[in-house]
């Protein structure tokens, strides 16, 4: 309507049983709109839901090791610390040392170290190894954000809900429904 009078604009929105809503305020001269404003309140609210469902909390998720930790107990572990990485996590690792191994820092160190070679793919070191006490620290941040990691996510099980709609027929043993039955052989 352009640039109209104040009283102009009231008589307007009773005129259509609207009302008169600052958009925005800071403009010069100030934007007004007709609107049923209880609809505006409604639908400012679902877009402030919409942003805070999408935003990711930060989360810092802790995995424990020992220096002289079991190769396959550490493969466990790494497993776990890949997985919250792929969520978008942080990880903080934390070492633990008991008795004389307090006088070795330095496997703690290297086994730090390793790990962090391990899963460079998947995040970075964000704090360097160091001794705190018993125990020695170190922090991993994913390459990731968790707003994407989380949309990855969906997408994933979206595509999975799509192929399960499109093929119905199909159970969770698909190789053995694919798999052609044998023929009896003849006596």
């Amino acid at each position: 309507m352009g640039i109209v009078p104040l009283a102009k604009a009231l008589e307007l929105a009773q005129e259509y049983d609207l009302d008169l809503v600052e958009v925005a305020a800071n403009a010069r001269p100030p934007v007004c709109k007709l609107m049923d404003y209880g609809k505006f309140k409604y639908e400012s609210a679902m877009k402030a839901r919409e942003a805070r469902k999408n935003q990711a909390h930060t989360v810092i998720k802790e995995m424990k090791l020992r220096p002289k930790i079991d190769p396959h107990d550490y493969d466990t572990k790494k497993g776990h610390v890949v997985r919250f990485l792929k969520q978008g996590d942080k990880v903080k690792i934390t070492i633990m040392f008991r008795g004389r191994e307090q006088s070795r820092p330095e496997l703690g160190y290297r086994l730090l170290q390793r790990l962090a070679e391990d899963v460079q793919d998947l995040g970075f070191v964000e704090s360097n190894p160091k001794q705190d006490g018993r125990n020695m620290i170190m922090v991993l941040g994913p390459h990731k954000k968790k707003t994407e990691a989380m949309a990855e996510a969906r997408q994933a099980q979206e595509a999975r809900k799509a192929d399960a709609k499109a093929n119905p027929g199909k159970s969770q043993n698909a190789a053995e429904t694919e798999a052609p039955a044998e023929e009896p052989a003849e006596a």
